[in-house]
């Protein structure tokens, strides 16, 4: 069963991406004792241009300020 505070921080999660203009229907994303991993495949949302890499490591920038979350892991397949 999963702490509250890390679903607690997964709505975080969650919301911060909602905010970029990425794809993340391919993308895994895990987190456990405040440890967030993203993984497989990222790509940018129809009609935007933008460097994806740049785009996930700011919100993992963002992340790691937040209560709750200890570190952020990416293991991604950026496409596009």
């Amino acid at each position: 069963m999963p702490r509250p505070e890390d679903i607690e921080a997964m709505r975080t999660v969650r919301k911060e991406l909602a905010r970029r203009p990425i794809d993340t229907s391919m993308m895994n994303i895990g987190l456990n004792h405040g440890i967030v991993k993203f993984g497989g495949q990222v790509k940018a949302m129809r009609g935007h241009a933008l460097d994806l890499k740049v785009e996930v490591e700011l919100v993992a920038k963002v992340l790691r300020t937040r209560p709750g979350i200890r570190d952020v892991v990416i293991d991604c397949i950026f496409r596009g």
